[in-house]
């Protein structure tokens, strides 16, 4: 086991490996990145792997050099693959290698990871096998329409220790036979930008887009659908045909797709559709937290089928229309509207959010304190050896409800 053995009640920093393997990703658990670098119960090492050290894809990684994280380890992926589901294979393999090689040698506690996505599920089946216990961020939700659905579910029977972002999926957790001792709901670290993140003005936000506001903004993003037979090729059809119907004076900024099958289609139909319409659409790989959440203040809806219309855009009173089934089954706020991904349900769904909600928008994954919890609850699980050798053993709780 990469800790060895260890001086029964001896005090150390607790040493925390996070695994981040894109942009969305690494936005979540930015400030618990920050949090753990800079409390001194802690001893942080970043693994940087995935889309981050892809060009191709919007180098995110010079972003975390931008937010002076220290990396401890870059595990590049080959990604060019993604549609073959033998090299989709090969990445998932290349990261549980690179992922279990960087934990031995560095001598982790325990290795953080969030959500669903490939490149992290081969991230802790290399901590798995190296023995190094498992946290996991966002354990429990339910997205009917990806294959990350399956991931998910995966990472938790893999994790040891689990930070769901909302009782629903805490109960649901409890229901596949873990610990509720080991469950602590903390709601998502997405919302600690809430607080924490400063915001730019309206006109420092367009001089960096290269766009002047409208009346009415739009911010879409729309992913791949990893269970659909075309990939989600037909719902981006039916989304652009209705975004068709917006006024010309409608401004529309686009953000780039996640690194899943079906993405060059998707970028390329993307690509094709925001080129013609220069002036009106704006195309954005990536958007950075600060320009992300900056916009989210000035958009009237959020549109497509990326988390972020479910975890974030409520705690901004912005509408979410949320097309198809990607994220069908996860919990949402009055403000979500989900439509079928047809071009007369978004059409319907576009038309409501012309006038902003008549009713308080509530979000039910938290109030932006989570990265706090978080931190708590690992040093509470990790901050002595009789601690961390217990969270080693996991048992099927028969019992939980």
């Amino acid at each position: 086991m990469s800790a060895g053995a260890e001086t029964p009640g001896a005090q150390r920093p607790v040493h925390v490996a996070v695994c981040t393997g894109g942009r969305a990703e690494y936005g979540i658990l930015r400030w618990v990145i920050a949090d753990l670098e800079r409390d001194a119960r802690f001893r942080l090492s970043l693994l940087v792997t995935g889309s981050h050290l892809s060009e191709a894809h919007g180098g995110t990684v010079h972003e975390i050099e931008a937010d002076g994280v220290p990396i401890a380890r870059r595990i590049p992926l080959e990604l060019g693959g993604v549609d073959d589901p033998v090299a989709l294979l090969r990445s998932v393999g290349d990261a549980s290698e690179g992922v279990a090689r960087a934990l031995q040698a560095l001598e982790c506690d325990a290795l953080l990871v969030l959500g669903d996505r490939y490149e992290i599920l081969g991230a802790a089946q290399g901590a798995f096998f190296a023995g190094v216990p498992i946290a996991h961020v966002a354990g429990g939700d339910v997205t009917e329409g990806a294959f990350d659905e399956s991931i998910r579910h995966a990472l938790t029977k893999l994790a040891s220790l689990h930070f769901p972002t909302n009782e629903e999926s805490a109960a649901r957790l409890r229901r596949m036979g873990e610990d509720p001792a080991r469950v602590h709901v903390t709601g998502t670290p997405a919302l600690d930008h809430l607080r924490r993140t400063p915001r730019m003005t309206r006109a420092e936000l367009e001089a960096s887009l290269d766009v002047e506001l409208g009346e009415r903004n739009l911010l879409v993003t729309m992913h791949p659908v990893t269970l659909a037979q075309d990939r989600g090729a037909q719902q981006l059809e039916a989304l652009c045909a209705a975004l068709e119907t917006e006024p010309e004076s409608t401004r529309i900024v686009w953000t780039g797709v996640n690194q899943d099958p079906g993405n060059e289609a998707f970028r390329a139909a993307i690509d094709e559709w925001v080129a013609a319409r220069p002036g009106r659409v704006r195309f954005v790989q990536s958007l950075g937290q600060a320009r992300y959440f900056s916009l989210m203040e000035h958009v009237d809806a959020v549109v497509g089928n990326s988390s972020s219309g479910i975890y974030e855009a409520p705690s901004f009173g912005a509408w979410t229309v949320d097309v198809g089934d990607r994220q069908g089954g996860r919990l949402a706020a009055r403000s979500v509207l989900r439509c079928a991904p047809e071009r007369s349900a978004i059409e319907a769904a576009l038309a409501a959010t012309r006038t902003p909600p008549d009713f308080e928008v509530v979000s039910p994954y938290g109030d932006g304190h989570a990265s706090e919890r978080i931190l708590d609850a690992l040093h509470a699980h990790l901050g002595t050896p009789e601690a961390r050798a217990a969270l080693r053993t996991k048992r099927f709780h028969d019992d939980g409800s």
